[in-house]
């Protein structure tokens, strides 16, 4: 049996199939087969395309109608909810590298944060058009593992996309940074404030305290979140 890793999320693949039956229903043509759909997302696997058909079902985003040839529709109201824009053009697509781990909740040591999680092809594609900037230098994915920025709505499984940091002074109080601590050799996900004799490391979680850190101690900021992609388990 062929198995496929499990994603937490919207996957590159997912999307493509999406934007491909999008762009079928836009010009009024009836859905793709499934070997089209194959041939034209660059899955080779007919077994494959029907797995990841399958997943979209279990989710919601698509209908399919087994007695009938060519029997899928795209949910779009599903899609509405979840914030996913589709384009008519595959060139919309940005993906972003998923780099690795960061702890939301007590951070996480290394090496288990230290973003070498995912393999080299691993990433999830998104509509340059949801992005915050026009800027898409510098942007780079991670996994969230815990709860504490809950209030934030920043759940466990869910990925975080990122805007590299050069400095720490790039930085601002209040926003939302992965830190890495060499001291501690830990990682994590929170609020960052700069306060008189060192860092608040903040959580968004009433259950949970600050983290605070000495002035004394190195503190690296390595990137600020711009955007946050639920996992679709929160979302059915």
């Amino acid at each position: 049996m062929m198995m496929v890793k499990k994603s937490k999320g919207l996957g590159e693949r997912h999307l493509k199939i999406l934007e491909l039956l999008h762009e079928y229903a836009s010009k009024q043509r009836y859905p793709p087969s499934i070997r089209e759909i194959g041939e034209q997302t660059g899955i080779t696997s007919t077994s494959v395309v029907n797995y990841y058909l399958g997943q979209m079902e279990e989710w919601g985003l698509i209908e399919r109608d087994r007695h009938i040839s060519r029997g899928l529709r795209i949910v779009y109201e599903k899609l509405n909810e979840m914030g996913i824009v589709l384009k008519t053009a595959f060139s919309d697509m940005l993906k972003i590298p998923v780099i690795g781990r960061i702890g939301a909740s007590i951070p996480i040591p290394v090496p288990a944060s230290d973003f070498n999680y995912y393999d080299a092809e691993s990433g999830v594609a998104i509509a340059r058009s949801m992005l915050p900037a026009k800027k898409i230098d510098g942007l780079f994915a991670l996994e969230v593992q815990g709860d504490s920025m809950i209030d934030a709505m920043v759940n466990d499984g869910d990925i975080v996309i990122m805007r590299k940091v050069d400095n720490n002074a790039e930085a601002k109080n209040g926003d939302m940074v992965a830190v890495w601590l060499p001291e501690r050799d830990e990682t994590t996900l929170k609020y960052y404030f700069v306060e008189k004799d060192g860092y608040r490391l903040q959580p968004a979680n009433p259950t949970m305290g600050p983290i605070m850190i000495k002035g004394s101690e190195r503190l690296e900021i390595k990137g600020k979140v711009v955007m946050v992609i639920r996992s679709v388990s929160e979302k059915m």
